[in-house]
Formats: C-alpha cells, structure tokens, sequence
C-alpha cells in the first residue's frame, strides 16, 4: 500500500509502504534527520517512529524550534523521573510537564531532597543520556495499566489512570528499565536529549494543587538545544538572583512580608512614596483621557457574585464572613460587580455613552501559599481597574484609545518591547456562544483597525469575555503579562445594566474593562527589577540626599533639602556624625538616584558636589542651580538626568 506524504513546501514524496518520520527525515538528507526531534502528521505531533499509514501532510519538529524545545524539556523531566527512581526506588513520581524555560517533576517522597540529591540525580541524567536508551510507546488495557502501576508502589500513577475515560488509549513509554504513563510524543531515544540541562531547586507542591491533598516534592529544572543556550539562561538567572526586588526592597527600606498577614504588604514610608507615585501618574492620564473615579466597597453580599457569576467560577479564590443576620458576605476579588451598581444607581442615556469609570481597587485572593512570591504573587493587591461603558458602535473606538494609552504608559516606565495576545473564550465560561462570537469579532476588529500585531493566547480569556493581554519584556528578556483588555457582553445583562437608546428603548451596554499596570504591587516588583532598583529619577522614592562632610555643613544641608523639597524634589539630608564615604556608600546600596555632598567649601560657595548613581564623575551645582535643576527633572516621565 503507497502512501503519499505532502511536505511543508508543498512538495509531494510517494513511499511503496506505511512509513515512519525517520525513515521519511532521512530520505530528505542527513541535517534534517539529525535536528528532527518528532513529526506532525496532518497538525497532530506524534513519535518519529510511529508508523504513518495513510496519505498525509507532515511537518517536522526540529530541536531549534519553540515546539522542539518545550519537547526536549518534557523528555529532559521523564529522563529525571528515571534517575530519580534508579537512585531512589522506593520514590513515587507523580507528574511531570514542561514549563517556561524548562521542566518539573513531581515526586512522593518521605524524606526532603537536598542540594546533594540534586547533584546525584543530575549526574545519572546524563549516565541515561550516554545509554542512549530507545524510548518505546506502548498502548497498554487501561486495567492492565491501574493494576501495573498498583503493585509497582505508584499509587499516584493509579489515580491519574483511574480518572481517564474508559475506552481511551492508555499510553505508556519505555526507556531501559523505566515505564511512565505519557501521551507523547517523545524523542526517538534518550541520547537525543543532549546535555545542555540543569536542575535548579526543590519546592513544595501539593498533589493536583489542591492543599488538602499529600504534599510532594517538586524538583525544577531547565533544558536548552544547545549548552551556549544553558549558558545564556544560566547567566540571565545570575542577574534575576541579583535584581531580587525582594532582596532589593531591604536594601532600599520600601516593604516587608510577615506570617501575621501572608500574601499582605507591609509597606514602609519610602514604598508608600512609590506606591503613591504610581498612582498619582495613572491618575494623571486618566483624567487627561476622560475617565471619572470611583470607589466600591469591599465587601458585597454573595448574592451579588452569583449573579455575576464570580461565586461559580471564581468562589474558591474568595474570602467570606458570615454575619449574625443570615447573610454571607464576600470580600471582593475583582472591582467589575461594584463599578456596575455605581453604572445603574442613575438613568443612564446613550448621550452618556462612552462612560468611563476607573477606580483603584483592593482585592483579595485566596493563592496557595507555596505560590506566594514577593510582590509577584500576592492574596491583597490593588488594580488600576477602570470599566468602560458604551454601545457597540463606539467598541472599536474606544479599544484603540486603550491601547494608545497602555503603550504610552509602558513607554513612560522604559517599556518598549511590548507584545499584544489576544486570547479566545475559555472553556469555564458564562453566556451563550452567540454572545462570545460577537464580543470576539468585536475584539478582533478592534485590534486589527490599530494595526497592533499580535499572537493567539487560545482558550485565556476572562471568564465573561474575550481579551487582549499586554506583555512587557524587561531588561533581562523576561515577559511579565500586565495591562489587559476585555470586551464584556455578558456581565451588564447579568447584572442588569441598561442605557435609553435613541429609539427609546432600554438596551444592554457593552463593558470594556481595562487595567493598565494590573496590579499596583505586582507592576512594581517588575520596575524593581527591571531597573535593579535603580529607578528613573521622577520614580524613584528618595530622589536626593544632602549628605554632609562635617557638621559646619548641617545648617547649609537642611536649605537645599528644604529648598529642593519646595521644588517638588524627594530630598532628605544625613547629618549623621559618619564618614563622608560611609554614607555615600550606604546611599549608593539604598539606590539613591542623586547624593549632594556639602562641605566647608560648599558652604562658602553656596554649591553642592553632585553625585549620580553609577556613575564615578563628580559635578558642582551650585545652589539655585541644582535645586532648578532637579525640580524640573522630578516630575517629568522617562526623563533620566545625568
């Protein structure tokens, strides 16, 4: 039986007899049969080595591509999962994707691996790899597969099996002496892995994320095509370690966490100043844009979220009390349900129309607490939320005008390399899937008349509507997903939100919700690190501190602090009995942008030695000058000064 494969070019190749990626890779030369890591056959992956049956289109999976990557790291967490069992049998493996950057593997295991574990396992990764075992798929009875995986102790295994439909293949891979349940595709053999891996750490993980399942043992790592890749990411995580926002904020005295309150800040003066800044230049844009403030409560009664739909998709995230008169009141996880009762507490007109309405809004979520992580990941933030209402005739108008205005933002903050998703309708969702069609082709068009690109994030929207998402890559190539717009078509009908339109009917609204920085606490521990605490002038907290060289000076120093203060400057003055040295070093680590140094001389001359951060060069302002200089520079947006 001949079988006719069509290649990516077009090209047609007629084989006498059921085929095999390999074979198929080899007959089109040797650098693609050594780069091909798995084959797509009519769209879907499978092994190299599986039999291709029938005519077919195909496409290779090659090692430098980003399918061929996430691959290499889902084949580097199995190769693992074996060491792991060759060195520690009586260890149960659970799961083990592949993640960004890399891999996990989750693991049963009564005692903790230790830095010294993780070293043994790494080097009997890369004995397995010298074995260049074949890795052969196996389609097992799924009873067959329950009760293997029983009495060889993986109990988890089991379970994951217990939970597939029946009547569904149960796939399972061999590579020597180890077996694990995996729908593929996998490498041809383990000596296609290479060696450009490492594992990283040891974490705690609950089984399926659920915290009132066992605890397991979750081992990290990372896989690259090639070791000047490693290399390259293992230095990326060298500068990340040191530009730690939260080794950062200690250094530079701006918050703390505490087990009183987990997923809480604590925020000190000088973070508040920060926090405060931020919110100061949203507000700022937001009035230049047309938006009016709002503030909603926070907590609401259940029965608001239900009909929301909050409390059926998004219960579990919720924090509720109980009041001594029957009711359950929920402490807000998102502003929308709030903003809308503000829309309906007056007679709305589509004169009214567009009407936006921000608000700076705590929430609180409940997050696992092995998922905390600094102002990254926290249970209490604050969002630049704001809610837009309008017809559907004004979507696409005001879309753009949200997209013009988050990039200009980003711009402002040193953002500019920004990437759009637009991501598609999830499955837990509420509304019809006439509504969704018509919010997404609303979106669609929206972003297609700002001639933006952007990729597909398919199945990521927000449970009530469609989005785009706005990703900023830092200074280091790490994305951060921050600002977002929805098109909601379903929450105003839900919550019974109505405009007078021109016909004099009562119609439903469309909602545009929009945040810019997302959340307040997360959209600084970016800048934090972007920056490595060196924050642009206008943010940065303490702008400028007088430091004195003997105290003559201290009269001279607390006028220009003053003086500058009165400009608009954060300045503050050290008139500590400390070494000039000592104290310009101390402010250098606090990331002080500028440290004006006064001594006898300076009080004579009225001027001041002026000390920019990272930079060696010392210059002399004298006194008017600097305190205009700095003035004009401390509220100005993406303006460094040097």
């Amino acid at each position: 039986m001949s079988v006719e494969i069509t290649l990516p070019d077009g090209a047609k190749k007629t084989f006498n007899e059921p085929i095999t990626g390999t074979e198929i890779a080899a007959s089109l030369g040797e650098p693609l049969a050594r780069h091909a890591l798995a084959v797509k056959v009519n769209g879907r992956p499978q092994d190299l080595t599986c039999l291709i049956q029938q005519d077919a289109s195909i496409e290779f999976i090659n090692r430098d591509s980003d399918a061929g990557l996430e691959l290499l790291r889902h084949d580097a967490a199995h190769v693992m999962a074996e060491a792991v069992k060759e060195l520690y049998p009586n260890t149960q493996v659970t799961i083990g994707p592949a993640i960004v950057d890399g891999f996990y593997y989750d693991f049963a295991r009564d005692e903790p691996f230790t830095p010294e574990d993780l070293e043994k396992i790494d080097r009997r990764m890369r004995e397995i790899v010298d074995r260049d075992e074949p890795i052969v798929r196996e389609v097992w009875d799924r009873d067959r597969a329950i009760q293997f995986f029983r009495e060889a102790g993986e109990e988890y295994k089991a379970e994951i099996i217990e939970d597939i439909n029946a009547g569904e293949p149960i796939t399972v891979y061999r590579q020597g002496e180890f077996l694990d349940l995996c729908r593929g595709p996998h490498l041809a053999s383990t000596g296609c892995l290479g060696k450009a891996f490492k594992l990283t750490k040891v974490a705690g993980a609950y089984w399926r994320g659920d915290s009132r399942n066992p605890m397991l043992q979750r081992i990290y790592g990372t896989a690259w095509s090639t070791p000047k890749q490693l290399r390259a990411y293992l230095r990326r995580l060298e500068e990340a370690e040191r530009r730690d926002h939260r080794k950062l904020a200690k250094l530079m005295d701006l918050f703390h966490f505490q087990e009183e309150a987990p997923g809480a800040v604590f925020w000190h003066p000088r973070g508040w100043t920060l926090f405060r800044t931020l919110v100061n230049y949203m507000r700022n844009k937001q009035d230049a844009a047309g938006y009016v403030e709002i503030n909603t409560p926070d907590l609401m009664d259940r029965i608001l979220w239900e009909k929301s739909g909050h409390w059926e998709t998004f219960g579990e995230q919720m924090f509720t009390t109980e009041t001594d008169i029957d009711r359950t009141l929920a402490i807000k996880p998102m502003n929308c349900p709030g903003c809308v009762q503000v829309y309906k507490n007056d007679l709305r007109s589509y004169r009214d129309l567009p009407l936006r309405l921000s608000e700076f809004g705590k929430v609180h979520r409940f997050e696992p607490s092995g998922a905390l992580h600094g102002l990254m990941r926290v249970r209490a933030f604050t969002q630049d939320d704001a809610h837009i209402f309008c017809t559907q005739e004004q979507i696409t108008e005001e879309s753009k005008r949200v997209c013009d205005l988050v990039l200009n933002i980003y711009r402002d903050f040193g953002f500019d390399d920004i990437r759009i998703k637009y991501a598609d309708r999830p499955e837990t969702r509420v509304g019809s899937d006439k509504v969704w069609d018509a919010a997404e082709a609303a979106l669609k068009e929206a972003v297609g008349e700002t001639g933006l690109q952007y990729t597909l994030n398919p199945g990521e929207g927000a449970f009530y509507g469609p989005k785009l998402e706005f990703v900023l890559r830092d200074a280091i190539g790490r994305d951060w997903q921050c600002g977002t717009l929805q098109v909601d078509l379903n929450l105003p009908d839900r919550l019974d939100a109505r405009y007078v339109g021109e016909d004099g009917a009562k119609h439903t609204p469309v909602m545009l919700h929009r945040a810019l920085f997302g959340s307040l606490e997360r959209f600084i521990g970016i800048l934090i690190e972007h920056y490595a605490g060196a924050l642009p002038f206008w943010l940065a907290p303490l702008q400028v501190m007088v430091a004195t060289i003997v105290s003559d000076a201290d009269t001279y120093a607390q006028e220009l602090a003053g003086a500058l203060r009165d400009a608009g400057v954060r300045a503050e003055a050290d008139l500590r009995n400390e070494k000039i040295s000592y104290k310009v070093r101390e402010h250098s680590v606090q990331k002080t942008p500028v440290i004006a140094v006064v001594g006898r001389r300076e009080v004579e001359q009225r001027n001041t030695a002026i000390r920019f951060l990272g930079d060696k060069r010392q210059r002399v302002f004298d006194f008017e000058e600097a305190v205009s200089h700095f003035g004009a520079a401390a509220n100005v947006p993406d303006r460094r000064i040097n």
